[in-house]
């Protein structure tokens, strides 16, 4: 459940058969001694120490190129124990869900079962009405790339009395259909008329996931299991529902609770239905590399589709960030293009991001949600700084 968007813009992305031909050959990098780390990968490895100066716990990060698999960590995955993040720890992955829920759909338009340009309410009736809102005249393309006008669940401020800040700690097992997610966004006036304007709306993407039970009778999350994570073989991504606790092996997350740097809370365990077909996803860094250079390489998308899901619009006044179907386009410092998504959700914030070519990406996981910049280790491993 991505909250932030492009408020810094350069921080701002980003995150079988089919699996052997986007994995590359992986090699064991030396835990010590920058002069034993490839160049490229050595600003990356300072800007993950810095985070971990700046105050987060522990960051973990992998690369993929044409060389092979580096794994950059630094800090520790438990503050309790000492022990250090390791490049097979799960952690939440917020918003990078996003990206597989509209690939989904993107499937299902492909096969001809639905179209972009239907309405929400031609497969919700009635679900978005009030307050101004009318699923009569927002598409699931609009949906896709926040330009519905939806107002966001997670701004509510009830929603946020309950669950972020000290409310946390009472409601974090709390489960949330997504009708009452919905619902809760409906009962305040739409951002701006649809198609008009750009703004981000987790609950473009609950709707999302609704819209796909209706299409095939199924769960989002047995749809993605069924045309993604088996098909690449993503064996540590898991879709877990109303599951508070972290698949093995995991670290622990920390918040502060809106709270300053001196309290610092472990939120490690908490009912995903919160985030939904918004932001629940589990998964670690290879497979997150695993699925956008196979998504990027043509393995999930026919060529219309992934035209379709990078055709982008732009992000408000940012000049350097667009998004497309689930998926960010931005610029770097460099000149170099990446494509991908941001996740944010209580003690986690995570970045995956892979060039149009799919030839090089990188996942990386801050273990924290209230400080660092995951878009320096990102410039730093595709720009060298």
């Amino acid at each position: 459940m991505a909250v932030r968007t492009v408020r810094r813009v350069r921080t701002a992305i980003f995150a079988a058969a089919v699996a052997a031909a986007v994995t590359a050959t992986a090699f064991v990098e030396p835990a010590s001694a920058e002069q034993a780390r490839p160049t490229s990968h050595r600003a990356a490895q300072r800007a993950m120490d810095a985070a971990v100066a700046a105050g987060v716990p522990g960051v973990i990060g992998v690369a993929e190129d044409g060389h092979g698999r580096w794994t950059g960590e630094a800090g520790v995955a438990d503050t309790r124990t000492g022990r250090e993040r390791r490049a097979q720890d799960t952690f939440r992955v917020g918003s990078l869900t996003k990206t597989f829920i509209s690939t989904v759909l993107l499937q299902l338009e492909a096969e001809g079962r639905l179209s972009l340009d239907d309405t929400v309410d031609h497969w919700l009736p009635g679900v978005v009405r009030g307050h101004g809102n009318d699923g009569r005249s927002i598409t699931l393309r609009q949906l896709l790339n926040h330009t519905s006008g939806i107002f966001d669940y997670t701004r509510d401020p009830g929603f946020r009395n309950l669950l972020f800040g000290p409310g946390f700690l009472q409601h974090r097992f709390d489960t949330w259909s997504p009708d009452r997610l919905v619902q809760t966004a409906l009962a305040h006036e739409p951002y701006f008329a649809p198609g008009t304007s750009w703004t981000y709306s987790n609950t473009n993407y609950i709707l999302a996931g609704m819209v796909i039970h209706r299409v095939t009778g199924h769960t989002y999350a047995q749809e993605a299991e069924r045309r993604i994570l088996r098909p690449l073989n993503l064996r540590s991504t898991s879709f877990p529902g109303t599951e508070a606790r972290m698949p093995a092996p995991s670290g622990r997350a920390y918040s502060t609770l809106g709270g300053t740097p001196d309290r610092v809370y472990d939120v490690t365990e908490l009912n995903p239905s919160v985030a939904g077909s918004a932001g629940e996803v589990v998964s670690d860094s290879p497979d997150l590399n695993r699925f956008l250079r196979a998504l990027l390489g043509g393995k999930l998308l026919p060529a219309r589709q992934l035209a379709e899901m990078t055709t982008t619009v732009r992000i408000g006044t940012s000049p350097n960030a667009s998004y497309g179907l689930g998926l960010m386009k931005v610029t770097l410092s460099c000149g170099t293009e990446v494509w991908g998504h941001d996740g944010g959700i209580f003690g986690s914030s995570s970045e995956a991001l892979v060039t149009k070519d799919a030839r090089h990406a990188l996942a990386l996981n801050f273990n924290a949600d209230w400080t660092g910049d995951v878009m320096a280790v990102a410039e730093g491993e595709f720009c060298g700084k």
